[in-house]
């Protein structure tokens, strides 16, 4: 018997402001600048916003990222240990 699959659209698991700060978190950190924009588009999707095209700019990332009710903040990068 084969499997049946349903189509899973993983913007509806960004339903609540804590889901989209652990989200877009998680994206920051991978350090992948088209990684943060796909995740970006993504939760601009969840929220009714349209859809980006390309990798944003600083300004549109700033701007996304005020309206989903978060900020950018600064942290050292922990030393490497050998």
């Amino acid at each position: 018997m084969a499997e049946k699959f349903t189509s899973y659209d993983p913007a509806q698991a960004l339903n609540s402001r804590e889901a989209v700060e652990v989200f877009m978190a998680d994206a920051f950190d991978t350090g992948d600048a088209a990684h943060i924009a796909a995740a970006l588009d993504l939760v601009a999707k969840a929220s009714g916003l349209a859809r980006l095209t390309g990798e944003p700019s600083l300004k549109t990332t700033l701007e996304l990222m005020h309206a989903f009710g978060l900020k950018l903040t600064i942290a050292a990068v922990p030393a490497s240990v050998s």
